[in-house]
This record gives structure tokens, C-alpha cells and sequence, in this order.
């Protein structure tokens, strides 16, 4: 079997993919397991991994991903397919998730932690992009299923299935939690 160009374009695709995708998610998982073990040290670490990455490693593959996706509608799939569309709403909604609200937020915790060290509201602000995390990881599990699946307008199912997804992530990342409430807060 020889390798052509579309194979090697879907290759670069998907490895770009992996890095962003799951390079991102084991961070997160690291914090939030950090996070929900009261270590303070192991989440702001953590934390500081994934804002180191951010500029180095996930941004450049979050757009490698996009370029190499768009290389292949481009020369052999088209833009017409709601599995594209789909693929490229949820890309714009996580790169959105990164640029507008994890990278200021994370630039906003380093100036505070380098002015008055490890406070609560650096924790607070840590917890909230934790939060925000959680629904940007399921907006892309659901481009990842979209990419795998391929729907179209007639599979109700698996579109009814991404929607229930999507609502599911967002009330588990903005719902007040139990402690939150308690707090009053």
C-alpha cells in the first residue's frame, strides 16, 4: 500500500489532534484531581503546566489541526457536510474557550501570584478556568465523535446524542456545585 496525499494530510491531521486534544485533557485531569485532593502545590503546578503549553504547544497544534482539516475539505472533502460544519463550529467554539477566556485568565493569575503569591483568589480564579475546562474538553469530545461518526441531517440519534452532550458538559461546568451553594456563594 502507498501513502497518498490524502492519508498523509489525515495523518498530520489527527496527530495534531491527539497532541491538542489529549495532551490538554490529561493536564486538566491532573489538576482537577490535584484540586480535588486539596493540594494546592500539585493544581497551581498543574495549572502552570497547562499555561506554559498553551502558547508552545497547544495553540500551534489546535491550529496545525484546523489547517491540515481544512487542507483536506479543500482538496478532496468539500465544506458542505454538516459533519464539517459541525467539526468547525465546535473548533471555533474551543479556540474561542482558549483565546478569549483561558489565556487572559491564565495571564491574570500570574501577574497576581508573582504580586502577592498563592491566595485564595488565585485559587478561585485557577477553579473557575478548571471549570470553563470541563465544557471546552466536552465541546471537543463531541468534534472528536463528530469526526469519527460523520453524521448527517437524517442521523437523529447521534445528533440528539451530541446535543445531550453538550448540555450535560455545560451543567456540569457552570451549575453551582454543592459547595458552592452551601457557601452562599
Amino acid at each position: 500500500m502507498k501513502m497518498d496525499w490524502y492519508s498523509l494530510v489525515k495523518l498530520l491531521h489527527v496527530a495534531a489532534a491527539v497532541l491538542w486534544v489529549g495532551g490538554g485533557f490529561a493536564l486538566m485531569l491532573l489538576a482537577v484531581r490535584a484540586d480535588m485532593a486539596g493540594d494546592v502545590q500539585r493544581t497551581l503546578s498543574a495549572m502552570g503546566a497547562v499555561g506554559e503549553l498553551g502558547n508552545r504547544l497547544f495553540m500551534p497544534a489546535s491550529v496545525l489541526t484546523l489547517l491540515f482539516g481544512v487542507v483536506m475539505c479543500w482538496f478532496w472533502v468539500g465544506f458542505s457536510e454538516l459533519w464539517i460544519i459541525i467539526g468547525l463550529a465546535g473548533y471555533m467554539t474551543t479556540f474561542l474557550i482558549g483565546t478569549m477566556i483561558f489565556k487572559p485568565t491564565a495571564d491574570r493569575m500570574g501577574e497576581m501570584m508573582a504580586r502577592e503569591g498563592v491566595t485564595p483568589a488565585v485559587l478561585d480564579l485557577g477553579r473557575r478556568i478548571l471549570r470553563v475546562a470541563r465544557f471546552d474538553y466536552t465541546v471537543m469530545l463531541i468534534v472528536v465523535a463528530d469526526m469519527v461518526l460523520k453524521p448527517t441531517s437524517g442521523d437523529t440519534g447521534i445528533l440528539a446524542a451530541m446535543v445531550l452532550l453538550l448540555v450535560l458538559g455545560a451543567v456540569a461546568a457552570f451549575a453551582p456545585s454543592r459547595q458552592t451553594a452551601a457557601a452562599g456563594v
